[in-house]
């Protein structure tokens, strides 16, 4: 199954390699959080099928509280008076952390790739996306870290990208979450991830300036080409039927 179009240019980000996966990563812009989940059960099950190559689903939501498996709810600070007022969502999810934050100007990746038969490491996979990150935002200027015993991208004291990954049979799903031109003002109404005593931050913050999220998602997509060792044609699509059931 492919989701290109024919008026879409197939750009490689991984050097032509026959004994590397394809793996199509696909900018589609502002979906609500039920939608994404829906794409991405699709996804799943097409690549159980077989049915499907692997998917790098990049996009934004409307603002949007989740919370992942075991997450304490007391880390939403907001009560349900100021959740309708700023217009946030609040979901349940099946990833793993505590509770984040998803909004306009975040980009959101979920890859969609399955594990097997050399990657069978939840560790492993957890700090190659925080290596995606770090080279991504490096494109920028910004140099991003880890901090021993958290999980995400830190510039300093402050997480920019924040990570949340389900693997069931080794095909993944969720992912990250990394800051771009983000309203840093709706982290307030939480607990950002259970964590007191670190902040949070942008690439807009960052720089000065508003950055476009189409070439944050392009970086990305290469980025998490050479780190997987995958051949990924980049395509914008406004919606993906070939995922629809």
């Amino acid at each position: 199954m492919a989701i290109l179009s024919p008026e879409v240019t197939d750009q490689r980000t991984s050097p032509a390699n026959a004994t590397n996966r394809i793996c199509e990563a696909s900018f589609l812009g502002l979906f609500s959080y039920s939608y994404g989940l829906r794409l991405q059960e699709r996804a799943v099950e097409l690549l159980r099928l077989g049915e499907s190559p692997e998917q790098l689903l990049l996009l934004e939501h409307p603002h949007v509280f989740t919370l992942g498996r075991g997450a304490d709810v007391a880390n939403i600070l907001a009560d349900e008076e100021q959740l309708q007022i700023n217009s946030v969502e609040v979901h349940e999810t099946g990833r793993g952390g505590d509770v984040t934050y998803h909004g306009p100007g975040q980009l959101v990746g979920y890859p969609i790739i399955n594990l097997k038969p050399d990657r069978c490491d939840v560790h492993r996979y957890v700090r190659d996306i925080e290596e995606v990150l770090i080279r991504t935002i490096a494109e920028f200027g910004v140099l991003g870290t880890r901090i021993e015993g958290l999980t995400g991208v830190w510039v300093g004291n402050e997480k920019i990208a924040a990570i949340g990954v389900r693997i069931a049979h080794w095909i993944t799903s969720h992912g990250f979450a990394l800051n771009v031109n983000t309203d840093l003002s709706y982290f307030k109404m939480i607990v950002p991830c259970g964590i007191t005593d670190k902040g949070v931050t942008s690439l807009s913050q960052l720089l000065g300036r508003q950055v476009p999220l189409r070439d944050v998602a392009q970086i990305a997509s290469s980025q998490f080409a050479r780190v997987f060792n995958r051949e990924m044609p980049f395509s914008d699509l406004p919606s993906m039927p070939s995922l629809q059931a």
